[in-house]
């Protein structure tokens, strides 16, 4: 198998299996944040990118894509009910996202995900050059460089965590909560989304492992009486930028952002909700704001529409599907309560869209609402920002969302108090062209500065030179 010196391992391979029009299987890129964030990277580094391909029991061979090479790996239905499913998706997640579904902690599961990280980590040890650099991506895969380290004391690891690591007092919950620390700690860099996730995540090592913790690093003792060092740090991930900034300047996309406004009825106010279904988004709270704005008489429909983008997520995980029914009775009672002849109150959208539909729809957009209970980035208000061409649109975001830490200007809310995201909406509604202006303008600016690119240059050289400071000093 050829080697290669830049290995990414990650739980998915960037592209997905279809069957094109002459009924031969073919492999399309796939929509998602982490794909988003490292394709140009590993389009540049002529990388190895070790994945599932996304369908139980399926055998495929290596090959090339799009200028990547990709390695994929085979998972059961076992696999995928288990480890994916079962402790990834619903022990795991619901864990690191501070409870707001109760994880369940099942041996079974987590023996699943021992063995299936393992064979993630033998799969990358198995293509990386001598000396090679590892990138280890998210929590699905979080006993891998302790894995790879003990087969492969040559590779430079690093770990990029894309949700949020949880407070000590929710962390100690897990059974198995000293394997998994002992996992990252494999990395030589651990990156976190946050300040404060990269001070959990220290925390929980000084009280579970007692290890010397402190900026310049965390001390891990060896075997052999020596030790040697990992670093614990926050790097916030972004967006290809650019590539939005151009979507947003062709004409057809500006033109397709015409219609949406025009199908809606050309409402004075658009506002608009993309996520993922799932339960850590807050779209339960913006529907009830909107609800009550519209029942107070604060909004009508005449003038204000909610087009609600909520991509399928997790399908076969109950809290998902009790989610998706959740949400669909919300829409259908404040529909039914003040939907007109001519206007509709929320559009919802249980789909995903290729990326030029999306910046159509943040072009339409003049309000974006990211009102996620707990998220480690989100990087929908990253792209609605960039595409903003006009310096328009106001943005109001969670304060829980890792996207608050940067951008300062947006309009910054607690999902959880209603009365307070309703008057945030309310401002957002009526807010000056000059001040939209000026906020956006800041946000753009950060956004523009703080790409992508910036992003993974930050973390791999930061990899290269505490792993060299590491070699040094031991």
């Amino acid at each position: 198998m050829a080697e290669s010196a830049f290995v990414v391992v990650a739980n998915r391979l960037p592209v997905d299996r279809i069957v094109d029009a002459d009924g031969h299987d073919a492999w399309r890129g796939s929509p998602g944040g982490l794909v988003t964030a490292l394709e140009p990277v590993m389009r540049k580094a002529d990388g190895a990118w070790v994945g599932w391909p996304g369908q139980p029991d399926v055998d495929v061979e290596p090959f090339d894509f799009d200028g990547m090479h990709l390695v994929p790996l085979r998972l059961s239905a076992e696999d995928v009910e288990r480890y994916y499913e079962g402790f990834s998706n619903d022990t795991i997640w619901p864990l690191y996202h501070d409870v707001i579904a109760a994880p369940r902690y099942r041996r079974i599961w987590w023996e699943a995900y021992v063995r299936v990280n393992r064979r993630f980590a033998e799969a990358a040890a198995s293509v990386a050059a001598p000396g090679a650099t590892v990138w280890v991506q998210d929590y699905q895969l979080q006993l891998v460089p302790r894995m790879l380290r003990e087969a492969r004391p040559d590779l430079t690891i690093g770990y990029f965590h894309h949700i949020p690591f949880p407070a000590y007092g929710l962390y100690s919950q897990l059974p198995w909560r000293r394997q998994v620390l002992e996992g990252l700690l494999g990395a030589d860099v651990i990156g976190f989304q946050r300040v404060a996730d990269a001070g959990n995540f220290a925390r929980a090592v000084r009280r579970q492992l007692h290890y010397e913790t402190k900026a310049s690093g965390i001390r891990i003792p060896l075997p052999d009486g020596t030790t040697r060092r990992a670093l614990a740090k926050a790097f916030p991930i972004s967006i290809d930028a650019d590539a939005y900034v151009e979507l947003a300047k062709r004409a057809d996309v500006r033109a397709r952002a015409a219609e949406i406004r025009a199908s809606l009825g050309n409402p004075r106010t658009i506002l608009l909700g993309v996520d993922r279904l799932d339960y850590t988004k807050g779209i339960q709270h913006r529907m009830k704001a909107f609800g009550e704005l519209l029942a107070e008489g604060r909004l009508s429909v005449e003038d204000v529409t909610l087009v609600q983008v909520a991509s399928p997520s997790r399908e076969r995980v109950g809290a998902y599907m009790e989610l998706r029914d959740e949400i669909e009775l919300t829409v259908g009672r404040i529909n039914g309560d003040h939907d007109t002849m001519d206007h509709t109150a929320i559009r919802y959208l249980h789909q995903a869209y290729p990326r030029e539909e999306m910046v159509a729809l943040y072009l339409a957009a003049d309000v974006m609402l990211v009102t996620a209970l707990r998220d480690g980035m989100n990087l929908v208000a990253k792209e609605y920002v960039a595409s903003r061409l006009d310096n328009r649109g106001v943005l109001v975001l969670s304060e829980f969302a890792g996207a608050a830490d940067e951008l300062g200007t947006a309009l910054r809310i607690n999902p959880h108090d209603i009365d307070g995201l309703k008057d945030a909406i309310m401002r957002a509604v009526t807010m000056s062209p000059a001040e939209q202006g000026r906020r956006m303008r800041a946000l753009r600016r950060r956004v523009r500065e703080h790409d992508v690119e910036d992003w993974s240059r930050d973390f791999l050289h930061a990899l290269a030179t505490f792993h060299d400071e590491g070699d040094a000093a031991s």
